[in-house]
């Protein structure tokens, strides 16, 4: 096998050879070159990842590829300080033992049964996507799986990865359920009606077949966790377990009450931020971060006398930073015309023919959105479908095709999604281990690949039907 270190200039080389025969000038080649470089570091060397996006972002700004605005444009801030503010939430959440009271419902209607267990996670974290968004979701969903594998002894690695496909497939369903589906329903101008009507089916026919190819590709660690279900016994898992009177047993429950209230009411408000938006004239997911702000500052209120250390500690600083610079860095290929050659490109090759486009667009943006995070693989290729509008070209369907291209084809990365990021930064500031690209990608392609092409198939077979 080929050490890193010497695959990392090999793939490289390849790339900046065959974009220099795609006819793009010096400067956009320099720029796709820097912008792989980021990429496949990121990639090959995870655990450096935030010094390849300081570096590439760094030469990109030397080198006059990017400017300040646009890398301010592109860094993602709304979708940041979202972030910052449910990590706070979260984190009031934890301290309260929330997730181990929802565990702990959950376990008493599923019993010890491993199987019922997983699908019923699977199926919480693809109804919280969709309903309030995938990066919530998987906040909540992790720290409800990290306590459950704690409690168990077993590793958390199959049982995070597991709900993150259920979260970036369950995500597509509607437009708030992914920043991926908020991009294309803005620039395409799409309803929330639209969504349940081409999207929603789609992501639940998804579902149906990740949840058994997950149930197949992880029997033994299913059957291991049935072990130490039975062994460890359901009520020793349950929290109210530790009471031993009826006094005590009032006090739990009052002690429950205000994070079933913050926990209730912030994804109640989450679900309802679009009409609020329309009823109060507002601009469209303005009350998105508004929402986690909001719930961020009256948990800091509550948790007064911690609340510099919750915004500290509990906040994954390392990953929002990461977050920040990989989102900034797509800047370039904007700027730069990148995008412009590459959707002219494409329909040459197509012959001119929008069957054969349709099926050049999706593997393509499939792979990229696994390779360079969904939201910046979306962001890249929006203003590539308006070229193929400008061309003719009916772009209807191939919003459709970008969004499960995003949602489905995410899986496959450990980048290839914000869920998935998300998810294995809170592994590793949890020290629950860490995940490389070769763990990740094989029960990722099990699951993305299927699904992928059930999509691809569904939305070609509805062309004839859409506006």
């Amino acid at each position: 096998m080929i050490p890193k270190y010497i695959l990392y200039p090999i793939i490289l080389g390849c790339i900046s050879f065959t974009v220099s025969l795609a006819g793009l000038n010096v400067e956009q080649i320099a720029s796709v070159t820097i912008f792989a470089s980021l990429i496949v570091g990121t990639l090959l060397f995870w655990r450096f990842r935030l010094a390849f996006a300081l570096v590439g972002v760094a030469l990109m700004l030397g080198l006059g590829l990017l400017n300040t605005e646009t890398m301010i444009e592109f860094a993602g801030f709304d979708m940041i300080l979202f972030l910052v503010g449910m990590m706070i939430v979260v984190g009031f959440l934890e301290e309260k033992k929330f997730f181990e009271h929802l565990l702990g419902k959950i376990m008493k209607g599923v019993g010890e049964n491993p199987v019922k267990l997983i699908v019923v996670l699977m199926l919480m974290s693809a109804l919280f996507a969709a309903l309030v968004d995938e990066v919530t979701s998987i906040l909540f969903m992790t720290a409800t799986v990290l306590h459950l594998t704690g409690k168990l002894r077993i590793s958390a690695i199959p049982l995070v990865m597991m709900t993150v496909f259920a979260t970036n497939i369950g995500s597509s369903a509607t437009v708030v359920g992914n920043p991926v589906g908020v991009l294309i329903a803005m620039r395409a101008e799409l309803t929330f009606m639209e969504f349940l009507r081409w999207a929603t089916p789609i992501s639940i026919a998804g579902l149906g077949v990740a949840i058994p190819l997950c149930l197949v590709y992880f029997r033994k660690y299913i059957k291991h966790m049935g072990d130490a279900l039975k062994t460890q016994k359901t009520e020793d898992i349950l929290l109210e377990n530790n009471e031993t009177s009826g006094v005590e047993v009032t006090i739990q429950k009052e002690s429950f009450k205000i994070p079933w209230i913050v926990f209730v009411g912030t994804i109640a408000a989450l679900v309802a931020h679009s009409p609020l938006e329309v009823a109060l004239g507002l601009e469209k997911n303005v009350l998105l971060p508004g929402v986690a702000f909001a719930a961020a500052g009256v948990v800091l209120f509550l948790n007064h006398n911690k609340a510099r250390e919750m915004v500290e500690k509990r906040v994954d600083w390392w990953t929002l930073a990461f977050f920040i610079f990989l989102f900034a860095s797509v800047g370039t290929m904007k700027m730069l015309g990148v995008t412009t050659v590459l959707a002219e490109g494409m329909y040459d090759l197509s012959g001119n023919d929008e069957t054969n486009l349709f099926l050049i667009f999706v593997p393509v943006t499939s792979i990229l959105s696994a390779l360079m995070d969904n939201v910046l693989a979306v962001a890249t290729f929006i203003p590539v479908v308006h070229e193929f509008g400008d061309l003719g070209v009916d772009n209807y369907p191939f919003w459709w095709a970008m969004l499960f291209s995003g949602t489905f084809f995410g899986n496959l990365t450990l980048i290839g999604s914000t869920a998935n990021i998300v998810a294995i930064g809170m592994l590793e500031r949890r020290k629950r281990g860490n995940i490389s690209l070769k763990e990740w990608i094989k029960p990722g392609a099990v699951i993305s690949i299927p699904t992928m092409i059930l999509a691809t198939i569904l939305v070609f077979l509805q062309i004839p039907l859409m506006p």
